[in-house]
């Protein structure tokens, strides 16, 4: 008798236990799932909007950053955009100089024995810090802005064009302060200077974002290789025409004395 008063105790507990199970077991699930939506729509997606204004050999890039949160919440935050240049652009360093004592960008060339007069052929990429700055248009966004020129490249055969690529740059945010939210943009941790008139490294958040465009492609019109001899023979024409007037102008009005 007692065997089977045993067994009859452990079936119902079993029972039990399952039945606990099917009515906890949903709720807890949503629960979870509640908190996990929570979790995600604290986290905002960072958009990022990069693009080249003018035309020719001289251009700017303009890069926009809109951040899904207020922007009180990241008063204490500064934002840093590290931009790869590709071998057919170059920055000039010396511009740069000039546009941060006229306050009008915080960019420094990271890259050193830079060449800017070397042809895309002999030149490499090269490396600049942007310090954004907050957009006066929009409460929530950050700018930046970066004066870029074309480099010279070789003839083609066929197209007049030339094509170069800017990747989208990094983001690096750093705050005074924690916030939860930063947990949910930041990638990985980066050291680079806390500010541009210091030397100071700061530990920045390499932040994730969504970017509006890819990549930005440049448009550069290069000349034709069917060319060369025109080219050639007309500027050979010219300088000895030039030549040939400088001397007649010396021996004219020049005063010699023997």
């Amino acid at each position: 008798m007692a065997p089977r008063v045993a067994a009859v105790r452990a079936v119902a507990l079993l029972l039990l236990g399952a039945a606990t199970a099917l009515t906890h077991g949903p709720a807890a699930a949503f629960t979870a799932a509640r908190s996990d939506a929570g979790i995600r729509a604290m986290c905002s997606e960072i958009i990022l909007r990069q693009e080249v204004l003018k035309d020719g050999f001289h251009r700017d890039l303009l890069i926009k950053v809109k951040f899904g949160e207020s922007i009180e919440d990241l008063q204490t935050c500064r934002l840093l955009i590290k931009q790869d240049i590709p071998a057919g652009l170059y920055v000039d360093p010396y511009e740069l100089a000039s546009l941060r004592e006229r306050n009008i960008t915080e960019a420094v060339m990271v890259s050193e024995n830079f060449d800017i007069e070397a042809p895309n052929y002999l030149s490499k990429e090269s490396e600049v810090l942007i310090y954004a700055r907050r957009d006066s248009q929009c409460i929530d966004c950050f700018q930046a802005f970066l004066p870029v020129h074309c480099r010279y490249h070789r003839p083609h055969s066929k197209d007049g064009e030339a094509s170069i690529v800017v990747n989208n740059p990094d983001l690096l945010m750093f705050c005074d302060q924690e916030f939860p939210i930063l947990k949910c943009w930041a990638h990985s941790e980066v050291a680079a200077p806390c500010a541009l008139e210091n030397e100071d490294i700061c530990q920045w958040n390499k932040m994730k974002y969504k970017s509006v465009y890819k990549n930005v492609i440049l448009q550069v019109p290069v000349g034709l290789t069917v060319h060369t001899s025109l080219v050639c023979s007309v500027t050979l024409l010219i300088t000895i025409l030039c030549s040939t007037l400088i001397l007649a102008a010396v021996f004219k009005y020049g005063h010699f004395s023997l």
